[in-house]
């Protein structure tokens, strides 16, 4: 995988992303062990960051110094309003031996690819979120004590955002039971679906869609986000409406049938009043919570931060993958 960019999990074969797992989890026992082999020492890293972060910023400065490498974070240069993106690339490529970008539209993330000569990593975009599926899927090895390709796997919500897309594809690569639980207005793209169904008839696994509740039931993994990602702030009563009877709680965990069922979420998560937005939306809509109770996110179920912890190894994985002849 040295000198790949790492866009989507489209890119990637199940053998490349169990082997990216494979190393997340070695580099995990490594740290535990307090050992630092600072593999991308002399290595300069830049992260590009047009939306707000904490764990996606955090794992990939925390992976670099880890692993020896220095980090600039980026989050006021000239790209795209004095200086366009492939001339930024071009720069930024002579700069540093790797580029991250979070922000919203593939298109910028797939052009740094093209024209920087270097590895560029995606933290984030509108479309997908790759770093977040890995560490969900280590999560999952981790805690569900089944093959991947055993577990059945339920996204509750808003199915057609950039972690209902990473999902499906990360969940149909692994041959996992995929399910998107949400609004028909909310499912994923058509020819999204398609094309992994095609690939699940080569991995064994299964993608379903459906608004019908009892779809939770025998699930292993239940899998909720925010109800309006960053840049829709203006549909909050239309998305409140559509997904009041998703919210994931006592209820559906108890409609699993599974009293080992894991609850996973990719934060930030509105399931208490203790956030400026949580306030704001009680205030006008009188919710307490939203996309989850506080009761399952606090649960024993709730394996959510483990799962933020492993967005710092897995990312480590993807830059050590990409940059060095670690997995050769």
């Amino acid at each position: 995988m040295k000198g790949r960019s790492f866009l989507t999990l489209l890119d990637y074969s199940p053998e490349e992303i169990r082997a990216l797992l494979n190393l997340a989890a070695r580099v995990k026992a490594e740290k535990k062990r307090g050992e630092f082999p600072e593999r991308l020492k002399h290595k300069n890293i830049v992260l590009l960051f047009e939306k707000t972060s904490t764990r996606t910023r955090c794992a990939f400065e925390t992976a670099g110094y880890d692993e020896g490498a220095r980090v600039t974070f980026l989050s006021n240069s000239q790209m795209g309003k004095k200086e366009s993106l492939e001339d930024t690339a071009k720069v930024l490529g002579r700069f540093y031996d790797g580029i991250e970008f979070r922000g919203f539209r593939q298109e910028t993330v797939e052009l740094l690819a093209k024209h920087a000569g270097v590895p560029v990593w995606n933290g984030l975009t509108d479309l997908y979120h790759p770093t977040q599926v890995l560490a969900d899927l280590l999560t999952i090895r981790e805690h569900v004590k089944k093959p991947l390709s055993d577990v059945r796997f339920v996204f509750v919500g808003d199915a057609r955002n950039n972690m209902g897309n990473s999902l499906m594809i990360g969940c149909a690569k692994m041959g996992m039971q995929f399910t998107a639980l949400a609004p028909k207005s909310l499912f994923p793209s058509e020819a999204l679906v398609e094309k992994m169904r095609a690939l699940c008839k080569e991995t064994g696994g299964s993608v379903t869609l459906t608004e019908d509740l009892d779809a939770v039931c025998g699930a292993d993994v239940l899998y909720t986000d925010v109800w309006v990602s960053m840049g829709e702030e203006s549909r909050y009563a239309e998305r409140i409406a559509l997904l009041t009877p998703y919210r994931v709680d006592r209820a559906m965990l108890e409609r699993t049938g599974n009293p080992d069922v894991k609850f996973l979420h990719c934060l930030p998560s509105f399931h208490d009043l203790c956030t400026e937005v949580g306030k704001s939306v009680f205030e006008t809509y009188g919710l307490r919570e939203m996309e989850v109770s506080d009761e399952v996110f606090r649960s024993p179920a709730s394996v959510v931060f483990d799962e933020a912890e492993n967005r710092l190894h897995t990312i480590k994985a993807v830059m050590l993958a990409t940059m060095t002849d670690i997995l050769d």
